[in-house]
């Protein structure tokens, strides 16, 4: 039986993503803040879920982990969907340190400490949600923008890393575009949003398919693909929100 633990499967696509897996015949570690929110997931396959309260953000995060590890019986996907952002107009500085905090720290934490464990053991897989708004500087979400356009560059570095090293160790770099989770909720101001249901189910494809890296949805891989052929001189007059 396959293995995978999911970082942030409290709500949005982690819970999705758990949803696809247990379907699919997966024993799950699944792990987040919000404890009660995971019982919803372990209801679905009680004797295939363990759960376990991690925030990323806490230097205990990484031994939590090994232990939710340790109760599924090892770990051949890990998956991290964990994630803060806000559009931040005013530059507010608690929301742009948070996002930081959550988003650069947390994110390494917890995806180094995975790296390591799979190192020891023989290897496995990383997929990662990043986003979109990697690709450039948004100025609407510059800490958000930033922080994802550092996860894509760590993962890549870590895909090299893992070559030189000779570990068996495979990544999947996921980008969607604007998902409509409680991260997001249904705002209108947000084009293109994507139902959570089909991301889900593009992110298990990739993940199966053993992408790299996969932006979705198609009309955001062309969005995206526009964006970094866009100079920079032109780019900082564009109001993109």
């Amino acid at each position: 039986m396959r293995k995978a633990i999911i970082i942030g499967a409290s709500s949005g696509l982690g819970k999705e993503v758990a949803k696809l897996l247990l379907a699919g015949g997966w024993q799950l570690g699944v792990a987040a803040r919000r404890v009660d929110k995971l019982e919803e997931i372990k209801k679905l396959a009680p004797d295939r879920v363990e759960m376990q309260c991690i925030d990323v953000t806490g230097s205990d995060a990484p031994s939590k982990l090994e232990k939710l590890i340790d109760r599924v019986g090892g770990i051949d996907l890990f998956f991290y969907t964990s994630g803060v952002g806000k559009q931040n107009m005013e530059l507010e500085p608690g929301i742009e340190l948070d996002t930081v905090l959550t988003n650069g720290m947390g994110f390494t934490r917890m995806i180094g400490a995975a790296y390591r464990y799979m190192a020891e053991h023989g290897g496995g897989h990383i997929a990662a949600i990043s986003s979109i708004a990697g690709t450039k500087g948004l100025g609407a979400a510059p800490s958000y923008s930033a922080t994802k356009a550092f996860q894509n560059t760590y993962i890549q570095s870590l895909e090299q890393q893992a070559r030189m090293r000779g570990l068996k160790i495979r990544f999947t770099d996921l980008r969607p575009g604007f998902v409509s989770t409680p991260l997001l909720g249904d705002s209108p101001k947000y084009p293109m949003l994507l139902k959570p249901e089909k991301v889900a189910k593009e992110i298990v494809k990739a993940i199966n398919q053993r992408r790299h890296v996969w932006v979705i949805d198609w009309r955001w891989r062309i969005v995206t693909a526009l964006w970094r052929r866009i100079p920079r001189p032109l780019w900082r007059h564009l109001p993109v929100k």
